[in-house]
This record gives C-alpha cells, structure tokens and sequence, in this order.
C-alpha cells in the first residue's frame, strides 16, 4: 500500500473551506485536470475524472466516512486508483484552517507500480499540492 499525505493552510474558516472542498461540481476550478461529481453524505458516491479530453482514468468512489465540517473518508473503487482516501480540514487560528489530504492507494500494474512509485510518488505530491494551493486561493477568493 502507498501512502501520500499533503497539507495546505487556507485563510478561511473550516466551514467555508470544507463547503468548498466537497462541493463536486467546482472541483475542477482547482483540482488540475480533474472533473467531479457526486453526492455530500455516507454511503453516496463520488466519481472524478482525471485527464485530458478522453485520455484519461475514472476514479469512482464511496463516501465512507462523512463528517462535516471535519472529515470525509472515501473507498477508491475503480480500475486504477483502489484503496482509500480522506479529506480533513481543521481549525488551526481563528478564521484559518488546514486541509489534509490523504490516500493510501493499492498500487496499479503490479510490480511495475511498485518500481515507478519513488518516481511517481514525488510527482503526485506536486500535483496535490498544486492543487490545494489553487484551493486556498479558490476559497479565499470569496467564490
């Protein structure tokens, strides 16, 4: 299993920044090369494309832990991406929060996804960290 772990502090309150976060529909405003749909409650179901045009994967979801404005766990269904994930924010000053955001991701391909996931690995943090930085300013834009 792989982990990955990325924070971001956002100039706004965890209400505000949560109801951002989960809200599917304007995903794609800051998550890169991501669209999303899907449902704000346990047991409902999310599913997020990542890439560009048709090339691209599905990553199909259930929500497996709901816990606003606070936590959401999710049970990564697709092809690819297996495993689970989480979505966290927190209070860290008055009118400032954090977002965590983990996976823990069975990796795909076998040995050949065990080999790439030190190059992989680096790779994707940048790409989840670019995003959640797109995040705060998304948040703290007032949209």
């Amino acid at each position: 299993m792989a982990e990955l772990v990325v924070t971001q502090e956002v100039d706004a309150p965890v209400e505000r920044t949560w109801d951002v976060l989960t809200d599917w529909d304007v995903h794609h405003r800051w998550m890169l090369l991501t669209r999303a749909e899907g449902g704000r409650s346990q047991g409902a179901s999310i599913a997020a494309f990542t890439g560009i045009g048709p090339l691209g994967f599905l990553d199909t979801m259930t929500i497996t832990v709901w816990e606003p404005p606070h936590r959401a766990v999710v049970r990564h269904t697709g092809k690819v991406v297996r495993g689970s994930g989480a979505f966290e924010v927190e209070a860290v000053a008055p009118g400032r929060s954090r977002v965590v955001w983990s996976e823990w991701v069975v990796l795909p391909f076998g040995l050949l996804g065990t080999i790439a996931w030190p190059i992989v690995r680096p790779v994707l943090r940048v790409f989840v960290q670019i995003s959640l930085r797109r995040l705060a300013r998304y948040v703290e834009g007032g949209r």
